[in-house]
């Protein structure tokens, strides 16, 4: 499962899938490496997570780990969650980034990649007053001001490629 898809999020579509089947294996294959990506696919119900860079290898191991009833995390992304754990990142206060809507997301994503509210409303099957409720949630929930702000947390979260 790639967690970059057109019309629903990977997210959305593990947890759906999870839904309507627990039994069913999923491995995030991705190029996303931020903390908030693997740890929004593990909570979705994601049993492993491999970085599209893996070598054919890893990634045979991964489907066999999982396969076997076993979570697996690329040696990369494992070292972050750890890491962070260690860090204590799971503190009780929320950070923004955890108070966002899958939906905020998705448009976060859209407005960092240069769509304009017009664009989005129209590729997500939405109004376009939605999506400017939406983007003004955004600034508010991450204190940025302008598309420009909001396409630099975007970066910085690895929700895009800078």
């Amino acid at each position: 499962m790639d967690l970059s898809m057109p019309r629903m999020t990977g997210m959305e579509a593990i947890t759906e899938i999870k839904k309507r089947s627990r039994d069913t294996k999923i491995v995030v294959l991705t190029v996303h490496k931020g903390e908030e990506y693997i740890l929004s696919a593990l909570k979705a119900g994601a049993d492993g997570y491999v970085l599209k860079d893996a070598g054919h290898d890893e990634l045979v191991t991964a489907l066999k780990n999982v396969l076997a009833g076993k979570r697996y995390l690329s040696p990369d992304i494992s070292e972050k969650v750890i890491g962070g754990y260690l860090e204590g990142r799971r503190a009780l206060k929320a950070r923004p980034w955890d108070t966002l809507t899958q939906r905020e997301r998705e448009i976060l994503k859209l407005i960092a990649e240069g769509y304009k509210n017009k664009e989005i409303a129209e590729h997500l099957f939405i109004s376009l007053k939605t999506v400017e409720k939406h983007r003004s949630n955004l600034m508010r929930k991450l204190d940025r001001h302008n598309t420009a702000a909001l396409t630099a947390f975007a970066m910085e979260k690895g929700i895009i490629d800078r």
